[in-house]
């Protein structure tokens, strides 16, 4: 980022800073997203030797799991915002105030939320009335998995404030070396290989979690050392108005994440009704997919950051345009990614997991998700436009239209009417027509500009 003076009066120098370009952001972020696929369909391989249960359970695992983004998102979405703005005004100090602030916040929620993860692991996994095999084996996974959630914490708070400064190269390498321990870790401890225990699917848990402590240790010691671009600010001090402003933006992503979890359970939960084989052909599609998905995570990652960043200098016309290169760049890409995977549905399915009617399901899955990726792309675009603008209801709204008023009711009436499961994965099309709807419509009106100013800074 090249720094250039510029002169407002004869006594007030003022240092502006090229900001960069949407690809310049985008494909660290993308690189390290699908890195993590790799990873994912890597891990998916080692526990799809198992069994369908086994894939099953961690499947169900993950989805609790992931509700603890949805309180890490109340702060996280805040600390794109805050600092994107700082960073795009050249007001240094308040971006690393904000940065130290959500890793505390960050850390003390994932405190809260490992007791319950290990105490009521059982209940949690029985969730979706699987078998009591799968439930098992869900449970022991949840349970490891909870005790690394500080380091899951550290990981996306910093990583999150780096991206937001512009910053995407680090959290990439950083990514990198984490999926290696991941990968060693995590094969180690399923097959008890290097002298490790033999633990199946609690070893997938605890080999991810090991990979997550690397990555958390590494991003404070450079953080603490200095040597990140934000710096630690250990001289600041903590202010309850910045808690507050974090909190106030964050809150219906939170809500947004709250929605999104509980829908997607209802929704599991619909699938696991059909039994174990289109349970755990979600989630195998649902990871191959990841590949175009995370092309998505990117441009939503780069959207957000240079939306912040310009309506921070007060250029909300470039704030716009960014968005929309975003949102065209990341169509482009995401369909071509799709299509690839399409083609090769079966072969790579296949080769994840030796059950046919699981591969079968599979297929189908990703012929479903894969025909809306253009969507799918809008939505992951134009909705980090405007969290990085702070507007975060709106998205909020669209998940409640899009999931509950389109996915789940469609999904219920199809089960209800005995239509086979196939017909419950066509209920997603609904789902992301809803809210692409929605969002650009949003974007095209413009009042998320000002958002942020009328709730007051």
């Amino acid at each position: 980022m090249t720094a250039v003076a510029t002169d407002i009066s004869a006594d007030e120098p003022r240092v502006e800073y090229n900001r960069p370009g949407i690809w310049e952001l985008a494909w660290p972020a993308i690189t390290s997203n699908l890195l993590m696929s790799a990873v994912g369909m890597v891990d998916i391989k080692i526990v799809g030797t198992l069994g369908a249960s086994a894939l099953a359970a961690t499947t169900t695992g993950n989805r609790i799991l992931f509700i603890m983004q949805a309180v890490l998102m109340a702060i996280t979405t805040g600390t794109t915002a805050l600092v994107a703005r700082a960073w795009g005004a050249n007001d240094r100090d308040e971006a690393a105030r904000v940065t130290l602030t959500s890793v505390w916040m960050c850390v003390v929620a994932a405190l809260a939320l490992t007791a319950p993860g290990v105490l009521f692991a059982d209940q949690l996994a029985g969730i979706f009335r699987l078998e009591p095999e799968t439930v098992a084996l869900a449970s022991q996974f949840i349970r490891w998995l909870s005790f690394f959630n500080v380091a899951f914490a550290i990981n996306i708070a910093i990583g999150t404030a780096l991206r937001a400064a512009g910053d995407t190269v680090t959290p990439l390498w950083v990514g990198a070396v984490t999926n290696c321990f991941n990968v060693a870790f995590v094969y180690s401890l399923v097959f008890g290989k290097f002298g490790m225990p033999q633990m199946g699917v609690a070893g997938a848990a605890l080999g991810s979690g090991l990979a997550f402590a690397v990555g958390a240790i590494i991003l404070l010691a450079l953080w603490l050392r200095g040597r990140l671009l934000i710096a630690a600010g250990r001289n600041t001090h903590f202010s309850r108005d910045l808690v507050h402003r974090l909190l106030r933006i964050g809150y219906p992503a939170a809500l947004e994440q709250a929605a999104w979890q509980g829908g997607f359970i209802a929704f599991m939960w619909i699938l696991a009704a059909y039994g174990t084989a289109p349970f755990a052909a979600y989630g195998i599609g649902a990871n191959i997919l990841s590949f175009s998905f995370v092309v998505g995570f990117g441009f939503s990652i780069a959207g957000s950051t240079l939306v912040g960043q310009h309506l921070g200098a007060g250029d909300p016309d470039g704030a716009q345009r960014s968005g929309w290169r975003a949102m065209q760049m990341s169509v482009v890409v995401m369909v071509l990614f799709g299509s690839a995977i399409i083609a090769f549905a079966e072969p790579i399915a296949s080769f994840l997991i030796d059950d046919p009617e699981v591969v079968r399901l599979t297929v189908v899955f990703i012929y479903v998700l894969g025909s809306v990726q253009a969507l799918m792309a809008i939505e992951f675009s134009i909705g980090g436009a405007l969290r990085g603008a702070g507007d975060t209801r709106y998205p909020f709204f669209t998940v409640l239209a899009g999931l509950f008023g389109a996915r789940l009711t469609l999904a219920f009436a199809f089960w209800g009417l005995g239509w086979t499961a196939e017909w419950v994965f066509a209920a997603l099309i609904a789902d992301y027509i809803v809210k692409a709807t929605m969002l650009t419509l949003r974007f095209r009106g413009g009042r998320w500009k000002t958002v942020l100013d009328t709730k007051g800074r």
